[in-house]
């Protein structure tokens, strides 16, 4: 079985010559029919000249090179000026002289070093072919105007200019779009980072917090085994489905993985207040309506806003009394959860903060609205309205 990988570096490596060798053969032939006979660039006005074996040489001078025009672009210009400077010298005026500006062309776009100092020699080179030019068009025509005026060979240089600037700017676009490439690679890896760490903070925050909460609570139930074996079983409980969320998480990190699993089955925000009162937080919960189908993630994202809720009520409000309303509609997904701030800790059950940052961005995602704010009479309220059918 053929590697494909192989396949494409290969082609990446030599495709080049695959098309511009057979691009060299076909200008090559063609230089050699007479009806372009003398039909290529002249520069001098010298007189043209039959064909000889030295007209051969220089026809694959100027053709041939093209061939390697990417791997070698200064080995390309450099036998292509080569054989143009025969091709006007010895006045062939062959076709194969639109090989140069296909080679400065390669050679602006291609070439990563000494760019400058190529274009220099070049400019250096040409001084001497246009003053042995204009003298021999001098030569072939005594007494009269040379075949040549100094304006020609500028206007020649500058057309040549005018071909290395087409490549550098293919260069620079080039680079530019390699750029911009980087930077998006950069800000989705950045984005998925983020993304990651909401997950982690979302599923881990939840699950140690309640079991943090259980622990501390079990040290004081020493003398009541009864009490003491359910909140040891809630831990327990509490810790299976950390590590049954973790694996979920870590399946939707898997890129082989579908989009389907990213929504939780209905009946988790049940689930999600059940082990919250087995923290021993006081929890009222209503749910009116079901989540629609085409609820997108927007279901996912309120069950991330109710549990980041609940775990700073436990966190910073334990024991205090907390409401948590959903109501779910064709259009979108509203959620209320109210926390007294009177528990044992007290303090506004706000959190760090990045918690609420990452879910006020999921909710903005989605085109939502999101709030987290003290109450005048104590305690905190978080309202989150999230738009149905969003970002699946």
């Amino acid at each position: 079985m053929i590697n494909r990988r192989r396949v494409l570096e290969s082609w990446r490596r030599f495709g080049a010559t695959v098309w511009y060798l057979p691009f060299g053969l076909l200008l090559f032939a063609g230089s050699f029919l007479p009806a372009l006979h003398s039909q290529g660039t002249q520069l001098g006005g010298l007189p043209p000249r039959p064909f000889d074996v030295l007209a051969v040489v220089a026809i694959a001078l100027e053709c041939l090179p093209l061939a390697v025009r990417k791997r070698w672009p200064v080995v390309c210009l450099a036998l292509v000026s080569l054989g143009f400077a025969v091709d006007q010298l010895r006045g062939y005026h062959s076709l194969a002289g639109v090989a140069l500006p296909i080679a400065l062309v390669s050679v602006g776009s291609l070439l990563e070093r000494y760019r400058r100092t190529t274009a220099l020699l070049f400019s250096m080179a040409y001084v001497p072919l246009a003053v042995a030019l204009f003298w021999l068009g001098s030569e072939e025509s005594p007494g009269g105007p040379p075949g040549e005026t100094p304006s020609g060979f500028v206007t020649f240089y500058l057309a040549l200019a005018f071909a290395w600037g087409i490549g550098t700017w293919l260069r620079s676009t080039r680079a530019a779009e390699a750029e911009r490439r980087r930077r998006v690679a950069e800000d989705t890896r950045a984005a998925e980072r983020a993304r990651i760490a909401r997950e982690l903070h979302d599923v881990v925050t939840h699950h140690v917090t309640a079991m943090v909460v259980q622990a501390e609570a079990a040290r004081y139930l020493t003398a009541v085994p009864d009490r003491l074996d359910q909140t040891l079983t809630a831990v327990t409980d509490t810790g299976r489905r950390a590590i049954t969320d973790l694996r979920h998480l870590l399946d939707l990190l898997n890129p082989d993985h579908g989009t389907g699993a990213r929504t939780p089955p209905v009946g988790r925000l049940v689930t999600l207040v059940e082990q919250t009162r087995q923290a021993g937080q006081p929890v009222e919960f209503t749910e009116e309506g079901a989540p629609a189908e085409s609820s997108g993630s927007a279901y996912l994202v309120a069950h991330r806003v109710v549990q980041e809720a609940l775990t700073n009520a436990l966190k910073h409000a334990h024991g205090s009394r907390t409401s948590v309303r959903v109501r779910h509609s064709e259009r979108e997904i509203t959620v209320e959860v109210d926390t007294d701030g009177s528990g044992s800790k007290g303090g506004a059950p706000g959190g760090s903060g990045r918690g609420l940052a990452g879910l006020r961005e999921r909710v903005d995602v989605l085109g939502g609205d999101f709030s987290a704010d003290r109450q005048p009479g104590g305690g905190f309220a978080v309202r989150a309205r999230i738009p149905a059918g969003g970002l699946s």
